[in-house]
């Protein structure tokens, strides 16, 4: 089955850029969308952001809009989540999720990433 491994999660000081990237195995991920999430301690998980299997039609969370960037590389696999001015409340770890389907509305999540932590101090 397909398995998505993340990495770019870190420390960094408020103010700062990160870059996360997950990558997927297997030969579906070029017809699937995808999505990146976070979850705070003792929060429940929320959507960050999501791309369709083309990279044309993004969208993100009001709290990371003009922040945060979504892209893939379909012949890399990959999805990048470009963090960009991190605020201490984006502290959380950052999971990515493909979706079943080509575009992410009305698409249920296939499989789910192990998480990566962001820390953003003060």
């Amino acid at each position: 089955q397909v398995q998505l491994v993340e990495s770019g999660g870190g420390l960094v000081q408020a103010g700062g850029s990160l870059r996360l990237s997950c990558t997927a195995s297997g030969r579906t991920f070029s017809s699937s969308a995808m999505g990146w999430f976070r979850q705070a301690p003792g929060k429940g998980r929320e959507f960050v952001a999501n791309i369709d299997w083309s990279g044309r039609s993004t969208s993100f969370a009001d709290s990371v809009k003009g922040r945060f960037t979504i892209a893939r590389d379909n012949a890399k696999n990959t999805v990048l989540l470009q963090m960009n001015n991190l605020k201490p409340e984006d502290t959380a770890v950052y999971y990515c999720a493909r979706y079943q389907g080509a575009m992410y509305s009305f698409s249920p999540i296939g499989e789910w990433g192990q998480g990566t932590q962001v820390t953003v101090s003060s």
